[in-house]
């Protein structure tokens, strides 16, 4: 029994020795853990998120435990199994972050962050990792091939960051940073030279438990891997928005479980695999905008579940795929732009939860039946451009959640629904090119939120109803090429959020011009030619100041034009074949030559209306004068010390800059505004060099007075410039002084900025090879702080609305400073931010087309036009256009930078031009949601030159 008793007893202690063992061991491995966020941490800057992240006072670094800080959760052993810190406001690099120290990790959640840096490779050593989700951040380089030993992953998420893949090197054999002949496309630029590029690794088919795999958004290049076919557990696969080119493998038609494939937006080609009819899973599917031909996989909705389906945008014939006429979960289809034929009312069937709908531009044929007004729930119809006949059923205008129709260019007949009034929330509707007859319906005014109608190219007839004056919310009208007749109604003025067009042209109507469409004062075209319009142009049309386009040839007018810049400088054949119009345009005669045939008496009337004018105007004048010289001399007897002074100065009507120059120094210094020293000119005022007697250097803008209808809008952009400068404290933003109102001036004084504008530096031989590779690239940074700067750290931010080549001033050392505030808007939370256009030509975002709405996206539209214009050394108008007319339109390097320098030598400015580039196009996207923000930009830029460092 003792010798027993004695073995019990080895065996116990022997245990309590391996506890203890384990125990020190667990407590060692959590200290570690520890350790190593702290390092990560501390690599992070000071982050309020993670102020739980610390080491107690009195704690042992060999006891330290991170169970209780933010984010972290560990398992029953103190191990840290997870890591939860989403959309936090995170900032820094995973560059410090130890993986290895953290073996026991199953979930690192780091989610709409705004990491940036690349992923480093020691995350391959989190082998029992099972959810990694890094998406929405500002991550770059490529996937390091080390994410192959996740092989308990069941979810990958980098969507929405900048990460490029593998490079492949069998791209580039010679190793060569550029292709010596410059005939290399961007694409394969960016590739070699950035890393802008590079293929999904094969490897990533090792990951067999995956259920989720999101790499949408990045840059990833080269083909769909055909490993992940193995993934049998797949059902989520997120691809789009990429350069992925080829076809698509066709064993992902083997993944059973895959209910969401989206591979929209890249340059997949080829025939999609009739594979993909096997998925009898799919809920989405989006192919659009590649370069697919052949047919769509019939079976496309086999299973019954299909909700959201795209294919738009690509080179598919053939049939509309015979599963979709019973597929009643569809909620959205996009088969837009293709070459698709069938009969509407064969192959689409009736359903209930549909909402979008958009077959334009295909090779439809059919009628639209009464069974599309039991989809209750549509609120986008498009079968624009195709060959539809019939009529409009009255069960189409019964679908009160209809926002958009859209029916334009077929061959639709018969009259317009009588109740079509009753569509109270439709915005858009398009009926043009068709084969409508009969009335405009007199019920047209309940269409209150309408934004656009457009019926023009059909044959309806009668008066245009007055009613369509209740349609407040509209921005463009064309009724043109109908058999309208009768007067234009004068309610038409009260439209007056048109903005984009009115159109009445190719009718018939008669009578006068309504002197009540000068209202319109944003409409941009006005088109009312073809017509029996009698009578003169209404005087104040004038006030029609956002017009850029009238037509009103082929009409009965006479008179004179009316006494505005448009009206004169309209094409020539705008006036054609009138009665007897007159004025300052080529074709038209003078008016004064019939004012001069008029006998004596009438010149004697009008000389002493004037002289009696002037004089008037002289006694007003002096006496405002005498009225001004005694306040101020009043003023100035009753201050008595410095201090008084001071105080008493601010209400007259000069303001003094720095307390030392006054008004008189400023005419003085510029001998009353001699045009010797003018350095350059605007829109509302010129610009004069002040050299002051102690030797400073100032810019002075000086306002134009204009006439009385120009004076508002030259005093509006004075109190702009003054209003936002004054707010405005930035090394990219060009400083302002001090500003003067005094009698019939008004200026404002600035830092003087050595060598002037960038436009004059790009335009000039000499001065655009001074700006080097180097400084380009150094304006491009300066303009996109500046920015960023306005619209992100003001409050409220900042728009500036003109930025364009000749509105950067550069100084002695070509640093930008961006200028000229004149039509800068502050964005006011609790205001609508609605203005009328503004901007330089060519500079000018495409949606302010339609709208008025103020936003930060507008700059960045202009800023991408600029950084191309500083690249290329001129404006970037052809670029533009080839971009607009294809997505996937690739950029040769050589067509976007200037052939007056050298190309680059050095690896970093070749880095730096890539990303300037890319982020170019980026800001130019059609869809202003699409394009970044300036901070983004800024931020991007200084990383991308910290990496090539």
């Amino acid at each position: 029994m003792a010798r027993g008793s004695f073995v019990s007893l080895a065996i116990l202690i022997d245990w309590i020795v391996l506890l203890l063992f384990c125990c020190k061991a667990s407590l060692a491995s959590n200290a570690a853990e520890a350790q190593a966020l702290l390092r990560w941490k501390d690599s992070l800057g000071n982050q309020s998120i993670l102020q739980s992240w610390d080491a107690p006072a009195n704690a042992n670094s060999s006891t330290l435990s991170p169970c209780q800080w933010r984010g972290i959760t560990c398992d029953n052993a103190g191990n840290v199994t997870q890591i939860n810190l989403p959309n936090v406001g995170l900032t820094g690099t995973l560059q410090y972050f130890d993986f290895s120290s953290l073996t026991n990790l199953l979930r690192l959640d780091l989610r709409e962050n705004q990491l940036t840096g690349t992923i480093p490779s020691s995350i391959g050593t989190l082998y029992k990792l099972q959810y990694l989700d890094l998406a929405t951040n500002f991550l770059y380089g490529t996937l390091p091939l080390s994410l192959a030993n996740l092989t308990q992953a069941y979810e990958l998420d980098f969507s929405r960051n900048n990460i490029t893949g593998i490079i492949d090197p069998r791209l580039f054999p010679d190793g060569s940073a550029a292709n010596k002949t410059g005939l290399v496309s961007l694409k394969n630029f960016l590739l070699q030279t950035t890393g802008l590029g590079g293929r999904i690794p094969e490897e990533i088919g090792n990951c067999k438990f995956l259920s989720l795999l999101a790499l949408d958004e990045n840059r990833f290049h080269g083909p769909i891997p055909s490993s992940l076919g193995n993934s049998s557990e797949l059902t989520v696969l997120r691809l789009s928005n990429n350069l992925l080119s080829g076809n698509i493998p066709p064993n992902i038609g083997t993944l059973s479980k895959l209910t969401d494939l989206r591979l929209l937006t890249n340059q997949l080609s080829g025939f999609v695999p009739a594979e993909l009819g096997n998925l009898s899973s799919l809920t989405v599917l989006h192919l659009a905008e590649n370069k697919f031909t052949g047919h769509l996989p019939q079976q496309v909705c086999q299973g019954g579940k299909l909700v959201n389906f795209s294919a738009a945008f690509n080179n598919f014939s053939g049939p509309i795929p015979v599963s979709l006429k019973n597929c009643r979960t569809l909620y959205r289809v996009r088969l837009e732009h293709n070459k698709l034929s069938g009969f509407l009312e064969q192959d689409f069937g009736v359903y209930p939860n549909l909402t979008y709908i958009d077959l334009s531009f295909n090779r439809v044929r059919g009628e639209l039946s009464p069974k599309w007004g039991e989809c209750k729930n549509l609120t986008v119809l498009r079968v624009a451009g195709n060959l539809l006949g019939g009529k409009i059923p009255d069960e189409v205008v019964l679908l009160n959640q209809l926002r958009v129709i859209d029916l334009s260019s077929n061959q639709i007949f018969g009259e317009l629904p009588a109740q079509l009034g009753k569509l109270s929330n439709l915005l858009v509707l398009n009926l043009q090119d068709n084969m409508l007859s009969g009335q405009v319906p007199v019920g047209i005014d309940g269409l209150s939120s309408l934004e656009n109608l457009d019926l023009s190219l059909n044959m309806l007839s009668g008066p245009i109803p007055y009613q369509i004056g209740e349609c407040s919310k509209l921005r463009f009208l064309s009724l043109g090429r109908n058999r309208l007749n009768g007067t234009i109604p004068y309610q038409i003025g009260n439209l007056v959020g048109l903005h984009d067009l009115l159109d009445l042209g190719y009718n018939l109507l008669s009578g006068g011009i309504p002197s009540q469409l000068a209202k319109l004062t944003s409409l941009a075209q006005l088109n009312l030619s073809h017509n029996n319009l009698s009578g003169s142009i209404p005087a104040s049309l004038r006030n029609m100041l956002g017009l850029v386009a009238v037509n009103l040839s082929y009409n009965n007018l006479e008179g004179q034009l009316p006494d505005s810049s448009i009206f004169h400088l309209v094409e020539p054949n705008s006036y054609s074949n009138n009665r007897d119009l007159c004025g300052e345009v080529q074709g038209l005669r003078r008016c004064t030559t019939r004012a001069n045939e008029k006998g004596g008496g009438d010149k004697k009337s009008k000389l002493v209306i004037i002289v009696a004018s002037i004089t008037s105007a002289l006694f007003l004048s002096l006496a405002l004068v005498g009225l001004i010289a005694f306040l101020h001399h009043r003023n100035s007897r009753n201050v008595s010390t410095p201090e008084s002074r001071s105080r008493r100065e601010i209400p007259l009507p000069i303001w003094f800059f720095k307390g030392k120059i006054a008004y008189g120094d400023i005419i003085e210094a510029t001998k009353n505004f001699d045009d010797m020293y003018c350095i350059g000119e605007g829109g509302t005022g010129k610009v004069y060099k002040a050299e002051m007697s102690d030797g400073q250097v100032f810019a002075v803008k000086r306002l134009n007075y204009l006439v009385q209808d120009e004076e508002i809008e030259t005093t509006k952009s004075f109190s702009n410039e003054v209003e936002a400068l004054t707010e405005l404290r930035h090394r990219n933003i060009v400083k302002l002084h001090g500003f003067c109102s005094q009698g019939r001036h008004a200026f404002l004084i600035y830092e003087f900025l050595e060598r002037g504008s960038l436009a004059g530096m790009l335009s000039d031989e000499e001065g655009a090879r001074e700006l080097d590779w180097g400084k380009r690239i150094a304006v491009v940074k300066g303009i996109a702080h500046a920015l960023s700067y306005m619209h992100h750290d003001c409050v409220p931010p900042i728009v500036h609305r003109d930025i364009s080549s000749k509105n950067v001033l550069l100084n002695s050392e070509l640093e930008a400073h961006v200028s000229d505030f004149g039509t800068a808007r502050f964005l006011k939370p609790d205001s609508s931010n609605w203005t009328a256009i503004a901007g330089t030509y060519g500079y000018v975002a495409p949606e302010l087309a339609y709208t008025m709405e103020v936003n930060e996206k507008s700059d960045v539209y202009s800023f991408g036009v600029l950084a191309f214009e500083v690249l290329m050394g001129k404006h970037p108008g052809e670029l533009i256009s080839c971009l607009r007319s294809s997505a996937n339109q690739e950029i040769h390097f050589e067509d976007a930078t200037d052939p007056r320098l050298s190309p680059p030598a050095e690896r970093k400015a070749v880095d730096l031009l890539s990303c300037i580039i890319n982020l170019a196009r980026l800001c130019i996207c059609v869809d202003p949601q699409s394009r970044p923000t300036m901070r983004t930009v800024s931020q991007l830029l200084e990383m991308k030159a910290a990496g090539s460092e």
